[in-house]
C-alpha cells in the first residue's frame, strides 16, 4: 500500500487509514493497472443454489403476461366445464369450492416464492451497486492519476518555455545595447 503514490489517497481528502476496505483495494488495484470490471450476472449466478434459480424461475413465470392469460383460460374452463358441459354431475358445482381451495393452495405456495426472488433480486441489485461503486471509483483516480501527469508535464512544458522566452529576451536585450 505504500507504494500507491499520496496524490491519489490526498483525493479522498483522508488519511490512508481511514479509507474503507473497497477503497484500499480498489487503490490498490488501480495501483496495479488492473481491470475490475466484471459480468455482474455470472458473478452473481455462480453463488446461486438450486432453490434460489428455481424461485427465480417460477417467480420469471408467475409474473409473465403468458401465465396470466393461460391462467384465465384456465379458470374460464374450468367454470364452463362445470355449469354448461357437466350442468348435472359436475364435480366442482358453483359456487366452485375445490376451485377456491386450489387457487389458495397455490397462493400460499405462490407468495413466499415470489418473494424469496424478490429478495434475491434486491441481494442483486446491492451486488450490482457495489460493482458500479468500484467501477466508478477506480475510473475516478484513473482520470485524476491522467490529470495529475498531465499536469506536471504541462507544467514542466511552461518552465521549459518560460526558460527558453528568458533567454531569448536576453538574446534581445544584449543585441539592443550594441
Amino acid at each position: 500500500m505504500s507504494a500507491i503514490p499520496d496524490y491519489i489517497l490526498s483525493h479522498f481528502k483522508r488519511s490512508s487509514k481511514t479509507i474503507g476496505e473497497a477503497e484500499r483495494r480498489i487503490l490498490e488495484v488501480a495501483h496495479q493497472r488492473k481491470l475490475i470490471s466484471t459480468d455482474t450476472n455470472a458473478a452473481f449466478s455462480k453463488g446461486s443454489s438450486f432453490g434460489e434459480r428455481l424461485a427465480d424461475s417460477i417467480a420469471r413465470v408467475g409474473g409473465s403476461w403468458g401465465f396470466i392469460i393461460s391462467f384465465m383460460v384456465f379458470l374460464a374452463v374450468w367454470a364452463v366445464i362445470n355449469t354448461v358441459v357437466l350442468a348435472s354431475e359436475a364435480f366442482d358445482p358453483y359456487p366452485f369450492v375445490f376451485l377456491n381451495l386450489i387457487l389458495s393452495m397455490l397462493a400460499a405456495i405462490q407468495a413466499p416464492i415470489i418473494m424469496m426472488s424478490q429478495n434475491r433480486q434486491a441481494t442483486r441489485d446491492r451486488f450490482e451497486a457495489e460493482k458500479d461503486y468500484e467501477v466508478n471509483l477506480k475510473s475516478e483516480l484513473e482520470v485524476l492519476s491522467l490529470h495529475e501527469k498531465i499536469d506536471s508535464k504541462v507544467l514542466a512544458e511552461l518552465a521549459a518555455l518560460r526558460e527558453d522566452i528568458a533567454k531569448l529576451h536576453r538574446r534581445v536585450a544584449g543585441e539592443g545595447k550594441d
